[in-house]
């Protein structure tokens, strides 16, 4: 049985009886949160399987992260990781996505962490070209975006607005050059998101836009790859709590960001204003799954 250490004594690790040593060191480890969603977990994790073995020649493990469910989600998981040797389920007693990614990516020993929505809302299709940069070491972090020139959204106005208004905050506020925080659809070179766990306060929603700010502020290279996206009409996320925790979390990386850099420069300096960066700039990779610009 493949054993970890949770990161919170509560965690349970559930693998597979017998894993094939395929499965014990994969290259790649594909983190799904989930907080009650029987419904839809079983299907997308076959979805998900099928593809990977398809597309893919290297191992790669698909790890169900149950947040605190009180509907048959952890049953559900747990049989699929009876029958399937590349699933493994973590349990966690507590909500939050943040937390479940930072339980899962810490105890992770595949050379990629990466994590996706449930529901599949991005295109599996955008997969190779979120992984094999990393795999590559041509970039650090891969993120799909809905806002990159290339990719194709299909959701209500409101969803939109507020995604972009989030976005042209993030870039006013933080300066930051990456073009859409939120999109469930993110991976990483294991050393560099071990690192920055630690340094990341968020638990929640808001776990994605710090630890992209904190990779950017430590000049990591972040790729993006434009996705076709398709919202979940049963998506149960509270958009507007999530906004107003979202711009708590912006002002937090504010304050946080004008106190070191006054520590830096000593007492009496003023702080530098935030300047939005240049979503061209170098320390960007902006290509589709083609390896062409987007």
């Amino acid at each position: 049985m493949n054993t970890t250490s949770p990161r919170h004594p509560t965690d349970t690790l559930v693998s597979p009886p017998t894993p094939t040593p395929a499965t014990s060191t994969p290259a790649v480890e594909i983190v799904i949160p989930v907080h009650n969603e029987e419904q839809i977990l079983n299907s997308s994790v076959r979805l998900l399987r099928a593809y990977l073995q398809r597309e893919f020649n290297f191992a790669v493990r698909i790890t169900v992260a149950d947040n605190a469910s009180t509907d048959r989600t952890l049953e559900v998981a747990q049989g699929l990781a009876r029958e399937l040797p590349e699933i493994a389920v973590l349990h966690l007693e507590r909500k939050g996505r943040g937390r479940a990614l930072r339980a899962a990516w810490s105890a992770s020993e595949a050379d990629v962490l990466a994590y996706m929505d449930v529901d599949l809302s991005s295109d599996l299709a955008a997969l190779p070209g979120l992984l094999l940069p990393l795999l590559q070491a041509r970039a650090d972090i891969a993120i799909g975006s809905r806002l990159a020139p290339g990719a194709e959204v299909t959701r209500k106005a409101k969803r939109e607005l507020i995604s972009r208004s989030y976005n042209l905050l993030l870039r006013n506020v933080l300066g930051v050059g990456f073009s859409d925080a939120q999109c469930g659809f993110k991976a990483g070179r294991r050393e560099v998101i071990q690192a920055l766990l630690d340094e990341v306060q968020d638990d929640s929603w808001f776990f994605d836009t710090e630890l992209l700010y904190l990779a950017e502020r430590s000049s990591l290279t972040i790729h993006e790859v434009p996705v076709r996206w398709v919202e979940d009409p049963d998506s149960r996320v509270d958009i507007l709590a999530t906004a107003w925790e979202d711009v708590r979390g912006v002002l937090r990386l504010r304050r946080r960001t004008h106190e070191e850099d006054h520590h830096r420069r000593g007492p009496g300096s003023a702080p530098t204003p935030a300047t939005p960066r240049n979503p061209q700039a170098p320390t960007h990779s902006r290509r589709g799954v083609s390896g062409q610009a987007a």
